[in-house]
């Protein structure tokens, strides 16, 4: 590790967002503890491009929905970089269906990875930064936390939540000199969009006032500036990066 390096746990890190935010952070000279769910060969990749940027990364495979897992996640980046300066909750899932179709197991494990994963890794970095006196918490929402989405009953509310974690947090920690912002994305071009189809995709478009789909490099580029120390006098904000879907 090179000294005075910062050092950020970023989760779901291996693709999409997640990967773009480590490769930005990775430009800016931060050090790198990437969790990833379970895609090995996209973690490697993500690895190796933030290594070519200079950056120190450490690869820890996780489920951020158990406690146990963000625990040793927290503890193998302590045992190699020292600290923690910034934490990403970046890691999601959805499974989509109308709630008359939804299943209670579908509802839960949204809320299992996307809210309680992100409540897990606040727990476990505040206990790191209130003893540093310092920190920089990006929790990732959506705009569907905000606006809600028919068949995103589950989705949505996990995000809405991480937006009530976001507010909070930031009320708790604020006198220690840490600050916790939220980035609310809206439609970006990831796997995930990808999959929707040509035809959903012009329809959603027209509900975008730039009338086009973001780029992860869009969510990276805020969420870098957050982390960063021209974001000490932001904090428990709800930033979207949407085209101008949510005004």
């Amino acid at each position: 590790m090179k000294e005075n390096k910062k050092t950020a746990v970023v989760t779901g890190g291996s693709r999409g967002i997640g990967r773009a935010i480590c490769l930005e952070l990775a430009k800016q000279g931060v050090n790198l503890a990437i969790n990833y769910a379970g895609n090995q060969k996209a973690a490697d990749e993500t690895r190796a491009a933030c290594e070519r940027l200079g950056a120190d990364v450490l690869l820890v495979r996780g489920d951020v929905s158990r406690f146990e897992d963000c625990n040793a996640l927290f503890d193998a980046a302590i045992q190699r970089f020292g600290r923690v300066d910034i934490l990403v909750n970046n890691a999601g899932i959805t499974r989509d269906n109308l709630i008359l179709r939804m299943s209670e197991q579908d509802f839960n494990r949204v809320i299992e990875v996307n809210l309680k994963g992100t409540w897990n890794c606040l727990k476990l970095a505040s206990k790191i930064m209130v003893k540093q006196r310092y920190g920089r918490i990006i929790n990732i929402s959506s705009v569907v936390g905000v606006m809600g989405n028919a068949g995103q009953t589950n989705y949505a509310a996990s995000k809405a939540g991480v937006i009530g974690l976001t507010r909070s947090l930031a009320r708790e920690l604020a006198s220690r000199g840490i600050t916790v912002n939220s980035v609310a994305p809206g439609y970006i071009e990831t796997d995930m969009t990808a999959a929707l189809g040509d035809e959903i995709r012009e329809a959603v478009k027209k509900t975008i006032p730039l009338q086009r789909l973001g780029q992860a490099e869009d969510v990276a580029a805020l969420t870098a500036f957050l982390a960063g120390d021209g974001a000490a006098y932001i904090t428990g904000q709800v930033i979207h990066v949407d085209g101008g879907m949510y005004m």
